[in-house]
C-alpha cells in the first residue's frame, strides 16, 4: 500500500514534524532524490564532476534511519554523499563550506518535543535554503516524485558500492573555532556546561582537549553530557524555565565562572552568570557586538528589531555601526553579506559570524564572552548588568489573540500621537522617547510576541508591558 504524503512539515526556514504521520523514511527518500535533482540542476553535470553532499544528523532515535533514507535518495539523484556522522548543525554547516560540497543536510529537531523530527538545507558555501530560495521548489519536487514513482518507494535499492563515504571535519572545525580568540590570553575559568543529552558533547570534549595541549586554564563541569535520545532529563529547550534549573544549581553547587546550556542540535547556546542567573539574549547581543568591535573598530554589527537600544549604544560607545534588521535566518546572512557585517545577533540566542560564512553558530559565542571576561577581568554579571540597569526589558511575551492584525492596528491608533518613532520592518515598533515596544505575529500561529524596554526605569517597564498586555486579547 502506497504510503500518504504530508507536506506541511515544510516550514520557513526549514522541515519540521511530528514522526510517523509527517517525517517518516519514505519521505525522506523523497526529500533526498529532490533535494538532488535541485542541486544538480544548479552545476554543471560532467562525466568528471564530483557533486558531494555532506549529511549529518543529531541523535534522535529516528534520526539515523531518516539519514539513510535520505542518503539512498541523494545517492540516486547522481550526488556523492558525505557522512559526517553524530553532529550539530554547525559542523554541516562548517562541512560544507570546508569540503566545497553543493549541498548539506542536518537532520535534526534541535529543541522540538521528542515525538517530532526535521532536516535542515544549505546550498553551495553553506547559503541558506528557505521557503523562497529552494525549499519550496523542493517541495512541489517531491510532490511529483511521490505522484511518478507511484507505489515504489523502496528506501533499500541503492547500490552497496555506492555507499556514502564518512569523514570527519571535526579538527578543522576545532581550529577554526579557536582562530576567533587567543587561548593564551584566557583567565582561569570553571565553566559549567550542559549538553541537554544533545550533541554538544563531543564538541566540548574536543575543545577541551585542545585547551589543555595549549595550557588555557579552562575547567568544565558537565552536565547531561552524554547524548541521550530519549532525553532522560528533558527536552533540550533550555528557554524552559524547568531546564535551567539543573545549569544554575550546577553554577552555585561549584562556584562556576559562568554557566553555557544547549539546544540539541547547539546552534543556539544560552548563559548564567556567576550567580545562577539566566542572562537574556538581547544582552548576550551586546557583549557580542562587543567583543568584535574591540577587535575591529568601527565594523558593523547587525541585530533585530526586537529589543534595540542596548546594542546601539554599545556601537556608538566603540565606533561602530550598528544595523536594525527583520529577524529570521535567511534575512540576516543576506544583510550581513551585503554591509560586510562582522556579526548579526538575535535576541532568540541566534548568532551570525561574517567567517563562519554568515552561518549562526551555539559554540563561537562563549569563546567569545570567556575572552571578553579576560579582557576585561570582569564577571558575566558585572559585563551584563550595567546594561540591564541603563536597558530593563521584558523579555519576549507570547498571547494567543482572536486577531493579531487588529490588534497591531489598534494599538498603533492609541500610541501613535506620542510616538517619536514608528517602524514597520518586523511587526510594529514604536520608540516612545524613555521606553519603546515592539510586536509580531508570529508565522503559524494566531499570537503575538511583545518586547519592551525602558530606560532605567524598571517601575515604567512594568507599568507599560501591564498596559500593552491590556490590549492582547
Amino acid at each position: 500500500m502506497k504510503p500518504t504524503l504530508d507536506l506541511s512539515s515544510f516550514k520557513n526556514n526549514d522541515i519540521r514534524g511530528i514522526i510517523g504521520s509527517q517525517i517518516n523514511e519514505p519521505f525522506a527518500y523523497l526529500l533526498g532524490k529532490a533535494f538532488g535533482e535541485y542541486l544538480l540542476s544548479g552545476n554543471a553535470k560532467t562525466p568528471s564532476a564530483w557533486h558531494p553532499v555532506v549529511i549529518g544528523r543529531d541523535n534522535r532515535e529516528t534520526s539515523l534511519s531518516l539519514q539513510e533514507a535520505i542518503t539512498a535518495g541523494l545517492i540516486e539523484s547522481g550526488i556523492s554523499v558525505i557522512d559526517l556522522g553524530m553532529t550539530g548543525t554547525e559542523e554541516v554547516y562548517f562541512a560544507t563550506r570546508h569540503l566545497k560540497a553543493i549541498g548539506g543536510i542536518q537532520i535534526t529537531a534541535s529543541h522540538n518535543p521528542i515525538n517530532y523530527n526535521g532536516m535542515k538545507l544549505v546550498g553551495a558555501d553553506a547559503s541558506p535554503i528557505s521557503k523562497n530560495s529552494g525549499l519550496d521548489k523542493i517541495k512541489r519536487r517531491i510532490k511529483e516524485l511521490y505522484q511518478e514513482l507511484n507505489a515504489d518507494l523502496s528506501v533499500g535499492h541503492v547500490q552497496p558500492n555506492n555507499s556514502a563515504i564518512s569523514t570527519s571535519i571535526l579538527a578543522p572545525y576545532i581550529d577554526h573555532l579557536l582562530s576567533y580568540i587567543t587561548p593564551s590570553k584566557i583567565s582561569p575559568m570553571k565553566i559549567v556546561v550542559n549538553a541537554g543529552n544533545g550533541v554538544a558533547g563531543h564538541v566540548i570534549d574536543a575543545l577541551e582537549k585542545k585547551f589543555k595541549e595549549l595550557s588555557a586554564p579552562i575547567t568544565f563541569i558537565k552536565v547531561h553530557h552524554t547524548p541521550d535520545g530519549n532525553f532522560p532529563n528533558g527536552i533540550p529547550n533550555p528557554l524552559i524555565i524547568e531546564n535551567q534549573i539543573a545549569t544554575r544549581n550546577a553554577v552555585l553547587e561549584h562556584s562556576a565562572d559562568l554557566g553555557i546550556a544547549w539546544d540539541g542540535d547547539f546552534d543556539r547556546c544560552f548563559f548564567f552568570d556567576e550567580k545562577g542567573n539566566y542572562i537574556e539574549g538581547y544582552y548576550i547581543v551586546g557583549l557580542l557586538a562587543e567583543a568584535f568591535l574591540l577587535k575591529e573598530p568601527n565594523a558593523t554589527v547587525l541585530h533585530d528589531m526586537r529589543m534595540t537600544w542596548n546594542t546601539i549604544e554599545v556601537a556608538n560607545k566603540l565606533g561602530g555601526k550598528a544595523v536594525a534588521v527583520k529577524a529570521g535566518h535567511a534575512l540576516i546572512k543576506e544583510k550581513m553579506r551585503e554591509l560586510n557585517a562582522v556579526y548579526g545577533g538575535e535576541m532568540s540566542a541566534h548568532h551570525y559570524f561574517r567567517d563562519f560564512g554568515y552561518c549562526d553558530s551555539g559554540m563561537i559565542p562563549w569563546l567569545l564572552i570567556i575572552e571578553l571576561m579576560s579582557k576585561t577581568q570582569q564577571s558575566l554579571h558585572q559585563l551584563t548588568n550595567s546594561s540591564m540597569d541603563r536597558f530593563p526589558s521584558s523579555g519576549e511575551i507570547n498571547r494567543k489573540v482572536s486577531d493579531p492584525e487588529q490588534v497591531m492596528a489598534y494599538v498603533l491608533s492609541h500610541y501613535q500621537v506620542d510616538a517619536i518613532e514608528v517602524d514597520h520592518t518586523d511587526g510594529l515598533s514604536m520608540n516612545m522617547g524613555t521606553w519603546r515596544f515592539n510586536l509580531r505575529k508570529s508565522n503559524t500561529e494566531p499570537l503575538i510576541r511583545l518586547n519592551v524596554e525602558t530606560k532605567q526605569d524598571r517601575t515604567l517597564l512594568s507599568l507599560k508591558v501591564d498596559e500593552l498586555l491590556s490590549f492582547l486579547i
